[in-house]
């Protein structure tokens, strides 16, 4: 029997929650966003944390096993198999290339511009 390839598309909602709610809005919620996934006890997204935060919070069901491995896997920065706030946040951005493409306001907003240099170094690194 074939592998059913399956894959999960999302809308794009940031860049219009950036124009609603202004840089630091964005931000905050980004990080509500996180604490919903995250691992109440470790402070980090994990797997486990990932795959059942998403179906019982967020109702995505139909996250499998492939995808949030691939999910953690495609933002963990430091390489310890888990995301933490940062590595979520620009996770997110990378996700959206609408976003990404006038992201540096924003993060200069909220960061300061040494910040950002290095996020986007990061970021390009990774990518």
């Amino acid at each position: 029997m074939a592998k059913e390839e399956c894959e999960l598309e999302f809308e794009d909602f940031l860049p219009s929650m950036a124009e609603r709610l202004g840089a630091t809005g964005l931000i905050e919620e980004l990080c509500k966003g996180f604490r919903l996934l995250m691992d109440a006890e470790k402070g980090v997204i994990t797997l486990e944390s990932l795959k059942q935060n998403a179906a019982g919070m967020l109702g995505l069901t139909e996250l499998g096993e492939e995808e949030a491995v691939e999910m953690l896997r495609e933002g963990d920065l430091d390489g310890d198999g888990a995301l933490d706030q940062m590595e979520f946040c620009i996770l997110m951005f990378r996700l959206s290339p609408e976003l990404m493409e006038g992201s540096s306001w924003m993060l200069e907003e909220v960061m300061g511009k040494e910040m950002v240099g290095l996020l986007l170094d990061i970021t390009n690194k990774k990518m």
